[in-house]
This record gives structure tokens, C-alpha cells and sequence, in this order.
């Protein structure tokens, strides 16, 4: 049968469905492009925020709407996994629901000889699924490596612990192997992912893997860039600084969900960090690796958060300079201990102050791209426009979330390789200039 698989939320997700896919061609199936040719459509959800399941819903009755006689509608993914009882009451449209630890039983879905929903706890250990189908036709020459499942960290506004349960540390053989065959198939990029890439090993009873992972990963032919992503401040040792320090390969770059800087607040998140542990943190990454790109994400109206706070956090992202920022405004998430406190804060205001921080971050981005003017980076090619211009990415930005350099060449390039470019202009979030030889 024909599979058309529509993936919605984080880089997790997109992993999750690749495995679907490679679980699916293994058992005879294809997986297609085009919905309206598939015998059965897959929406793997997003249940992360409101926003996000809000989208979720929408896209799945919207291919709801469009089903053609024998066509199957299958949910699956985070929303999937914590509201299938309820989701299956409210939309019958859809066909089958499954949760995020059942993509082994799709081909018995599929066959007619499993039904509905299917939520599975999560295993003890990560579970492994075998061969993974590479479904990054735009971008074929990256991919996100997941490293890990579910999360220890069990902060007060996050539901991710109840639906893809505790942490499991992949094996490094396992990462190994799937990293070695990306890069076969072309991958040159590899975003290392999981809730916490920095708890990597410790459910092993074992500290420093994450270092030693990262070391081997250097090691695999024809994969050029290493980014890190989702590294918890508390524990960026020096192990990890100095592999990212002296490993040519793993990007500058590092992800570092920091959600606040006031400690009454971070304390009320359930987070391990506090103002001062983050500012010693950035300052010493700053100060070991000069020039560092660091990004971070904030959430703004936190339950509680007084006036004074959430200009504390303003003040914080104006004296830190973040290079690349984003914001989100506090979401209700049910059955987490924030969503049960007093002090929640309306939605126009937590909106308010997170714009407030995005305009900020706006003309720090600026002035921060202002400093590549007259400097040559090593751009990864990603579009070719037809006319000697083109777009890429360069080792500070990670795909799809972060900023982009658009640029000229006298000379033909090929998507997924990489060109010297000499950057003549910044903008907000992007940089201009041309090819050099």
C-alpha cells in the first residue's frame, strides 16, 4: 500500500517518522508524496503547546475533509499518545490512532490486523527500529540524529515527560551505525537531538559519554558539520566545552534552552539552573571558545511572573547578546504542576511581553550580523535560484529555525555542497554577499 506521512512539531517528531517509513518499506509498502495517491495518510501530531495541538487538529481535519472513498486516516505523534480516548470520541473521521512508542505496529495496523488506539507505555530501554527511511527530499543533505528518548527533567509547565516517558540513552553503537549509513545516503550534516542532549549516558550510570559520543561521531566519513541542540545549562561541563572546542567538525554552535533568568521563577519551572550558575555558563563558553554562536529560548508569563521579572529577563537579553533567540508565551499544559497554579498571567500579557523581547532580540540580531560584513564563511548551499543567486546556511545557524546567507556566484553550485562567501550586507536575521574561489 501507498503511505503518505505528514510530520508536524519538533525535529523528534520528523525522526519518529522516518522511522515509520523505514518500518513501512521494510514490509512491502511505499511511502508516497502526494495524499491524494496514498491508501492511507498518517498525521504524526505535535502536543507540545496549545498552539501546536491546535495545528495538529486543524491538519487532520483538513485531510479528513479530503479522503476519498477506501482512503484511511491514521493519528499518531505526542497529541496522539496523551488524548487518543478523547480524540477518538471527537473525531471519528479518523481511522486509527497510535502513540509515540507504536510505529512497530503500523504494517499489523495497516493490514486491518490491529485496531485502534494503540498507546504503548514506553520501554525500559530506548528501542531501536531498525532501518530509517531519510524522508529530507528538500534538504537531503542534513538530518537530526536522535540520541535519546523521553526526559528526566521534570519541569513544571512540560508535559513531554508523561507522554514519551523517562530518559533512555541510545546505545553509541546504534548512533554510530545510523550516522555512517546518513552519511552514505549523502548526509553532510548531522543535528544531534533528544529532550536533553546533555543527560546523554547518565541513565547508564556513566558521565562524560556525551563527550566520547561526540568524539566518534568526528569520526564518520563524509558527515561535515556537528550541531548540537537542546543542551540543559546544568550540565555543560568542561568535557563537553573542550570537545566542541577542539573538534573541527562540531559547529561552534550550541542550543541552550535557558526558558529564564530570574531564580525565584526558574526555581517555579523546576529548573536546575539559576541566574547566576546561566550567567557563569555563557560568559565561560564565551571566554573558551571565542565566538561561539549561542541560542536560546525563552518563555515569557510564566504563572507568578511579576513586572519586575519579566523586565529582568529583558534586561538579561539586552546585556547577553544572545546570536539567535526565540520566545514562546506561557502555555497551559494539563496535568503539569504549572497549569495548577495560582498567578496565571493573561494571554494579552504574556503575548506583550514576549513581543517586547522579540523586537529587542531584533535589533541585537542586526547588530550582531553587522560584525560578518567584510568576512568570508563557509556557506552549506541550499537553493539555487536560477540566476547566479542562491541561499544557504552557514555553521551558525541551525536548519529551518535560524537565520540564512543569500548570495551570488559567477560559477554553477550544487545544493548541498558548500561555497566561500564573502559577506557584503547583514539584515535583520540574514546576510548577503558573493562566492569566492
Amino acid at each position: 500500500m501507498k503511505v503518505f506521512i505528514r510530520t508536524l512539531g519538533c525535529e523528534k517528531n520528523t525522526v519518529d517518522s522516518e522511522y515509520a517509513a523505514g518500518i513501512l518499506t521494510a514490509a512491502g509498502h511505499s511511502i508516497c508524496d502526494d495524499p491524494s495517491e496514498a491508501d492511507v495518510i498518517m498525521v504524526n501530531t505535535c502536543g507540545f503547546i496549545n498552539d501546536a495541538k491546535a495545528q495538529s487538529i486543524n491538519t487532520v481535519l483538513e485531510y479528513a475533509a479530503e479522503k476519498k472513498p477506501g482512503q484511511r486516516l491514521f493519528m499518531s505523534g505526542c497529541l496522539s499518545q496523551r488524548y487518543s480516548v478523547e480524540l477518538k470520541k471527537e473525531m471519528p473521521e479518523v481511522d486509527a490512532f497510535l502513540g509515540v512508542n507504536d510505529y512497530p505496529r503500523l504494517p499489523e495496523l495497516i493490514a486491518g490486523e490491529e485496531s485502534g488506539p494503540l498507546i504503548s507505555a514506553a520501554s525500559a530501554e530506548y528501542e531501536e527500529y531498525g532501518r530509517r527511511m531519510h524522508l529530507g527530499s528538500d534538504m537531503p543533505w542534513t538530518a537530526s540524529i536522535k540520541i535519546a528518548e523521553g526526559c528526566n527533567n521534570i519541569c513544571s509547565y512540560c508535559a513531554i515527560p508523561f507522554i514519551r516517558g523517562r530518559y533512555r540513552s541510545r546505545k553509541p553503537e546504534d548512533i554510530l551505525s545510523e550516522a555512517s549509513a546518513l552519511a552514505e545516503s549523502g548526509v553532510k550534516e548531522l543535528v544531534v537531538i533528544a529532550q536533553d542532549v546533555t543527560y546523554y549516558g547518565r541513565d547508564f550510570g556513566r558521565k562524560g559519554m556525551l563527550p566520547e559520543l561526540l568524539r566518534e561521531l568526528c569520526r564518520v566519513e563524509g558527515i561535515e558539520w556537528i550541531r548540537l541542540m537542546y543542551c540543559y545549562e546544568d550540565e555543560i561541563d568542561q568535557g563537553l566545552i573542550d570537545v566542541i572546542k577542539e573538534e573541527e567538525k562540531i559547529c561552534k554552535y550550541i542550543d541552550i534552552p535557558i526558558q529564564h533568568i530570574d531564580s525565584r521563577i526558574l526555581k517555579a519551572m523546576n529548573r536546575k539552573s539559576s541566574t547566576e550558575s546561566i550567567k557563569a555558563t555563557i560568559n565561560n563558553l564565551r571566554k573558551q571558545i571565542p565566538g561561539i554562536v549561542i541560542r536560546t529560548t525563552l518563555i515569557s508569563g510564566f504563572p507568578t511572573e511579576t513586572r519586575e521579572e519579566a523586565q529582568e529577563l529583558e534586561d538579561f537579553v539586552r546585556e547577553t547578546r544572545f546570536d539567535r533567540l526565540g520566545v514562546f508565551a506561557y502555555s497551559k499544559e494539563d496535568g503539569t504542576a504549572a497549569a495548577k497554579m495560582k498567578g496565571q498571567i493573561r494571554k494579552d500579557v504574556k503575548e506583550r511581553r514576549r513581543d517586547r523581547i522579540m523586537r529587542l532580540q531584533q535589533g541585537i540580531s542586526l547588530e550582531n550580523n553587522t560584525r560578518y560584513i567584510g568576512r568570508t564563511l563557509r556557506v552549506l548551499v541550499e537553493e539555487d535560484f536560477g540566476d547566479g543567486s542562491y541561499s544557504g546556511r552557514s555553521a551558525m545557524d541551525a536548519p529551518e529555525i535560524d537565520n540564512g546567507v543569500l548570495f551570488t556566484s559567477k560559477k554553477p553550485l550544487i545544493p548541498g555542497n558548500f561555497a566561500d562567501v564573502l559577506i557584503e550586507d547583514a539584515f535583520d536575521y540574514d546576510l548577503s554577499g558573493r562566492a569566492v574561489e
